[in-house]
């Protein structure tokens, strides 16, 4: 039980510390790469004569812009021919690159700040409600069906593995599971994010991306809030595989180095401060270079779970880039938008995996430390 507390703890803070850096990476992966976008944009220079430029309405021409366009509310003839001597065609561009502008990211950190700016400082923790409901059942089922798979006799992997198989496959399972019970509040999550504010406020987008939700349930059938699925085990199994292995690699030449330098005596273990410090810095650097490798697999399940497929039956969604097989999908990214198109928001990935990935392992740790603990003074008490 502290084990599992010190993780949900250290979850619950991880949230709250990386959720700003996950907005950025989900905004920075579904945002049209320039070149791949002006082919598409419709022409608006050909607009009615009628129109008067006196407002801005919102004119989607990709699947995620959010751009406004200086286009029109009709007036009186005289008005509009007013407004026609006044705003040109020139007007018109500079109000449509003006508000792509604004919307186009082009770091972490530019993501950051025009994020704050432009729709609000607690827009960058958008998604932390279903992110926080995730934490829980996510990192129990991950961190105890880890510590069962690699250290128990009953495990179904015991006989198949060795010292250094166990991480992989341990760590690959374990996931498997977690990510499947949390499917549709991820898929939740990262719509959200994907969002930009238009005067609704956080609670406005929840609500209107829970109803998108239900249409899309009502439409397609509860399977669909899993769509992404694949493609999340796609990424987070190969990372998770990854990550195990590099870390208890980690832990062991840290151990190794420490023990040069300042052997334990027998029966003595680590501080609890050399404890942490060895799993924070070993965590971080695994989960940084997991981070990156998996990178592809993050791109290509954000745009498929944020793709707007509200009216479409399965067979045109199956048409689209996003409804093919992921191996497919991605390779379609790599041809029009090359291999950018595929680490696409790898900054603000590893930026955020590394400290979160740190962060948990070395609460999990110490929790693991005090649970021993505790049942060592039970051991001697009962005696």
């Amino acid at each position: 039980m502290a084990k599992m507390m010190c993780a949900v703890s250290g979850s619950l803070v991880t949230s709250l510390i990386i959720t700003p850096l996950d907005v950025v990476r989900v905004r920075l992966q579904t945002q049209p790469s320039p070149s791949s976008t002006t082919a598409r944009l419709p022409s608006f220079l050909q607009l009615p004569p009628s129109l008067g430029v006196s407002s801005c309405c919102r004119e989607v021409f990709w699947v995620q812009n959010q751009s406004q366009f200086c286009v029109a509310a009709p007036g009186s003839s005289s008005a509009a021919s007013h407004a026609t001597a006044v705003f040109d065609e020139a007007i018109i561009s500079d109000c449509a690159a003006e508000q792509t502008q604004r919307r186009t990211y082009n770091s972490t950190l530019d993501g950051l700040r025009k994020i704050a700016r432009n729709e609000g400082l607690s827009t960058l923790w958008r998604g932390l409600s279903p992110t926080l409901l995730m934490a829980v059942p996510s990192n129990v089922i991950y961190f105890a069906g880890y510590d069962w798979l690699r250290d128990s006799a009953n495990s179904p992997i015991s006989a198949l593995s060795n010292e250094n198989t166990a991480p992989l496959l341990a760590g690959s399972i374990a996931r498997v599971f977690s990510a499947g019970a949390v499917g549709p509040l991820d898929m939740l999550r990262t719509r959200m994010q994907a969002s930009s504010s238009t005067g609704k406020g956080n609670g406005g987008i929840l609500r209107s991306t829970v109803q998108g939700l239900k249409d899309m349930v009502a439409e397609q059938g509860y399977t669909s809030l899993w769509r992404g699925l694949s493609l999340t085990l796609w990424r987070d199994v190969p990372f998770s595989a990854l990550y195990w292995w590099g870390y208890e690699f980690g832990r062991q030449r840290l151990n190794e180095s420490r023990a040069r330098s300042s052997p334990l005596r027998p029966g003595e273990a680590l501080s609890h401060s050399a404890l942490l410090t060895d799993s924070f810095i070993a965590g971080a650097a695994s989960g940084a270079i997991s981070a990156l490798v998996t990178t592809p697999f993050d791109v290509g399940k954000t745009r498929r779970q944020t793709v707007q497929s509200k009216g479409l039956t399965a067979a045109q969604l199956r048409a689209l880039p996003e409804g093919q097989a992921m191996p497919r999908f991605l390779w379609h990214i790599y041809c029009t938008e090359g291999t950018a198109g595929l680490f696409k928001g790898w900054t603000a990935r590893v930026l955020r995996v590394a400290p979160a990935c740190a962060i948990m392992i070395s609460s999990y740790e110490i929790g693991k430390r005090m649970a021993r603990q505790q049942a060592e003074v039970r051991d001697e008490k009962s005696l």
